[in-house]
């Protein structure tokens, strides 16, 4: 038997077997403080498309294939953990953007005036850097390798 039948085997066999339930994905939310500002940054800067908004709780953004979801204060997508923990902007998990000609993108995004996380790094996969939202959400900037 392959390792692929025994893992099917495994698979069929267990007591805690689930049907699929994820039918799909719908896109990413980000908690932002401001969520007209938000929508201003995401669709003037960056040129996303606005699809949606209910001010002053939240707006949906979207580009390419990506739906944004901006949650501000008060959506339900806001509220606080039941053990009260609260949701709130920034963190490291982020979006990747993919870009052409990163060096020129910078340039023209520092003459904007936006926060940058760090540098520019150059790896084997390609060229990226982390900018920030107005609310300091994390927005990485990619440049594929050419293969």
């Amino acid at each position: 038997m392959t390792s692929t039948q025994q893992n099917e085997k495994q698979r069929s066999e267990s007591p805690h077997t689930t049907q699929a339930f994820i039918v799909g994905f719908w896109g990413v939310r980000y908690q932002v403080k401001d969520v007209q500002r938000a929508i201003a940054f995401y669709t003037q800067t960056l040129g996303f498309d606005l699809d949606m908004q209910n001010l002053p709780a939240f707006g949906q953004v979207s580009i390419g294939g990506l739906k944004l979801i901006l949650s501000g204060p008060g959506a339900s997508g806001s509220r606080p953990m039941p053990d009260g923990r609260q949701q709130e902007p920034g963190g490291w998990n982020r979006v990747l953007l993919q870009v052409q000609d990163l060096p020129a993108r910078i340039a023209d995004l520092k003459e904007a005036g936006l926060r940058f996380r760090n540098e520019m790094e150059v790896g084997p996969g390609g060229k990226q850097i982390q900018i920030e939202d107005p609310d300091g959400n994390p927005i990485e900037l990619f440049e594929p390798a050419r293969r």
